[in-house]
């Protein structure tokens, strides 16, 4: 990282966001989908085991 010196900061400009009256009609939304997925089956036996692998899916739209 390289530092920044008076002279670099006091060159940056800043401006005053609108009010928030200004930014009522901008809508952020994201439409979040999430799956997971799994399957074990273990069907009347003694002393056994049963695995699972799970699938996750997710998918955002925005």
């Amino acid at each position: 990282m390289n530092e920044v010196t008076l002279v670099e900061l006091e060159a940056q400009r800043a401006e005053l966001l609108p009010v928030r009256e200004t930014l009522f009609f901008n809508f952020n939304w994201a439409d979040v989908y999430a799956s997971n997925h799994s399957v074990a089956l273990n069907v009347a036996t003694v002393l056994s085991e049963a695995n699972s692998a799970a699938i996750q899916t997710i998918a955002i739209g925005q």
